[in-house]
């Protein structure tokens, strides 16, 4: 049976009509309170996609929410973030919320500096999986974050109201991301066991022979998170990124086999799944100012 495709949304004033919310105070930015705004089920198990970052904030709620394949648990309440052109699923228990959810489009943003930098807040590439928890006081910081947005949007309009709101919107964006190097941080003895998982199924990779260099999404998906996800919390945690530790490994993994068997360094470049000898080389030296002939010798 051929799957029903998502319904597309391309303006926030067409997405906020079918959820039956008022229209929204500004074409390219809409916040709901759920304090204030429940909706309708209108949209309950029906697959979308929308054309506009999607910033959620839940204050307390005991449940899980569905997105795609996935769900967030938000027991304690926190923050989930979808860039545009993302699939989700709206779950029945979504309209039963109290917090705020914020549409913006990218052309809010487009002529501003937070336009180039929005790449940057990585978590709008996190998997459902990983979520923003907040404590007590995060969550008094957030929701006075949303209320500044809320008094904007409420305000008339005049010559300085979208750098206003744009300027709010990157300071909510630069405390999530402080919030989530805390996370992080909270919870490094949870991230150790995963970097010791990818090590280790690093090391089987490179004795296996097979399959080329490991790439971040093969090592993440083994994981079950996001690459950007591993990338944003092995930096944190090490100062690496997931490439950076990857190809950190593979070179003390070189650095073994050459200081312990006498495989040519091709033979070796060729085992460790480079296409190319001098691709080998090249990375070897870049990383120890050494080329594999010359650690051998200096070695022996």
């Amino acid at each position: 049976m051929k799957a029903t495709p998502p319904i597309i949304y391309k303006s926030i004033s067409g997405f906020m009509r079918d959820l039956d919310m008022p229209k929204p105070l500004h074409p390219l930015v809409a916040l709901v309170n759920y304090d204030h705004e429940k909706g309708s089920r209108n949209l309950v198990g029906v697959k979308f996609m929308i054309d506009f970052y999607k910033i959620s904030f839940k204050k307390d709620f005991s449940g899980k929410i569905k997105y795609g394949q996935g769900y967030y648990d938000f027991e304690e309440g926190g923050m989930a973030f979808l860039a545009p052109n993302q699939v989700v699923t709206m779950s029945a228990e979504e309209s039963c919320l109290d917090g705020y959810t914020l549409f913006f489009h990218a052309d809010l943003i487009r002529n501003y500096a937070l336009g180039q930098r929005i790449q940057q807040y990585g978590f709008f590439s996190y998997a459902v999986t990983e979520a923003l928890f907040l404590s007590e006081k995060e969550k008094k910081v957030i929701a006075g974050l949303f209320e500044n947005i809320a008094d904007e949007l409420n305000n008339n309009t005049d010559i300085f109201s979208q750098d206003v709101l744009v300027s709010q919107i990157e300071l909510l964006l630069n405390y999530s991301n402080r919030f989530y190097n805390r996370q992080f941080i909270t919870r490094k003895a949870l991230h150790h066991d995963v970097i010791t998982q990818m090590n280790a199924y690093l090391e089987a990779r490179f004795a296996d022979q097979q399959g080329g260099i490991p790439s971040v999404p093969e090592v993440a998906h083994h994981l079950q998170v996001s690459p950007r996800y591993l990338s944003d919390m092995l930096r944190s945690l090490t100062g690496q990124n997931a490439q950076q530790h990857i190809h950190d490994r593979l070179i003390e993994r070189a650095k073994t086999v050459l200081s312990t068997t006498n495989l040519t360094v091709a033979e070796i470049a060729y085992q460790l799944g480079f296409e190319h000898p001098q691709s080998f080389n090249k990375l070897f030296k870049r990383h120890t100012n050494l080329s594999p002939t010359i650690f051998r010798k200096s070695f022996n």
